[in-house]
């Protein structure tokens, strides 16, 4: 019979790479990770690795119960989770990853809601959070660093989500054209009208760092505009580039919850042809309903709903 410790010990392998690092994510030493695969073999009756060079890989057999593991470890933590939920247990620790404008925008408001709750004597959560781009935090949590991680996908870049994860929408986010007044006024665009990115193909542009998912969204949406944008200015802060925009450098696409409340000497457009960003949290399968993480969620959904009352 196959063992549940033994299938976690080879998932940590798949997922790290290397015995030593399993090894290392699991507390245990890496003769002690080799001897239990080497009895997982025994137990499956066929070979689960096998030398590539230095490095082990997993075979065909390997990849197959790797798969299975994913089903019986996710079955397992929805156990807990039910568990947890009928103790009535919602205090614990919450490792969030989240990108830069949802960890400004959406967690702040967690916070407060959660400061509430701890002064009426409620039961609350410790919540520890890292920014992250999404592509880091969908990695920390398939690694298990993280317990939740917020993320976007735009509808020009679709993402891919691990296997043995769950994903729950919490807001849409559209994408708008950051234009000084003056050159919306020469367009003829008052605020808020939608903007045509034709014509901005001649204009310098300001932009994210090329390893961001936004900066690839920006090379998409302008090349279905049919012009490969000028990027003048590359900066990961958008409260720099929405200055600079107001100082008349350039003009800039960014997600409306990106743009910084206070921006002044802007003017914001949604596009002709609409482009924006679903937000997502995202938890590894049977962990969505335990009440700790459940309890963020509904937070998240909340700290959307009121993100996006304030941006309209």
């Amino acid at each position: 019979m196959l063992d549940v410790r033994r299938l976690r010990i080879l998932h940590h392998l798949a997922t790290y790479g290397t015995v030593a690092a399993a090894a290392d994510a699991l507390h245990l030493t890496a003769p002690a990770v080799s001897q239990q695969l080497a009895v997982l073999e025994r137990e499956a009756g066929m070979p689960v690795v096998e030398k590539q060079g230095r490095t082990l890989r997993l075979t065909a057999a390997g990849e197959l119960l790797v798969a299975h593991a994913e089903v019986v470890l996710g079955d397992l933590a929805a156990a807990e989770s039910d568990l947890a939920a009928l103790r009535g247990g919602r205090r614990g620790l919450i490792r969030v990853a989240a990108f830069a404008s949802a960890a400004r925008t959406l967690l702040p408001r967690v916070y407060r809601a959660l400061a509430e709750q701890a002064a009426d004597s409620a039961p609350a959560l410790t919540v520890h959070l890292v920014e992250q781009e999404p592509d880091a935090a969908l990695e920390a949590l398939r690694k298990r660093e993280t317990d939740v991680a917020v993320v976007h996908s735009y509808t020009v870049l679709p993402r891919n989500f691990p296997s043995g994860s769950e994903q729950d929408v919490l807001m849409e986010d559209p994408v708008v054209a950051v234009l000084h007044p003056d050159h919306a006024r020469t367009l003829g665009l008052t605020p808020g009208e939608p903007a045509d990115l034709v014509d901005f193909a001649h204009d310098p542009w300001l932009a994210p760092a090329p390893d961001t998912s936004c900066y690839e969204m920006i090379q998409r949406t302008c090349g279905a505009a049919g012009f490969v944008p000028d990027i003048r200015v590359r900066s990961s802060d958008f409260s720099v580039l929405t200055a600079l925009v107001a100082a008349g450098a350039g003009v800039a696409l960014a997600p409306r919850l990106a743009v910084p409340d206070n921006a002044e000497g802007v003017s914001l457009h949604p596009l002709v042809t609409p482009v924006s960003r679903t937000v997502f949290t995202v938890s590894r399968s049977g962990t969505a309903h335990r009440p700790d993480i459940h309890l963020l969620g509904s937070l998240l959904k909340e700290a959307a709903t009121g993100a996006a009352s304030a941006v309209r």
